[in-house]
């Protein structure tokens, strides 16, 4: 799934942290980072996050309930 205009970053780490399953970004290369992993989390930060907001990212959630929580976060914030 295609996330975007995320502004409030360590929210969407926590939702990411509450997840149960395999959360992965997608890189612009192919390459899948495990979200759950704090140094992927400062990793994908570094290379993605500037002036306050992450314009988009590809996300893979394997479970449901995960999907949930991610769809959640973008329609509510």
């Amino acid at each position: 799934m295609k996330v975007q205009n995320i502004t409030n970053v360590e929210k969407f780490f926590e939702v990411v942290d509450s997840c149960e399953g395999k959360v992965e970004l997608v890189t612009g290369e192919g390459d899948r980072l495990n979200l759950k992993s704090k140094l992927s989390q400062y990793v994908s930060l570094a290379n993605i996050f500037s002036n306050g907001e992450i314009p988009e990212l590809e996300v893979v959630a394997y479970e449901p309930d995960d999907i949930k929580k991610l769809v959640n976060f973008m329609m509510q914030g």
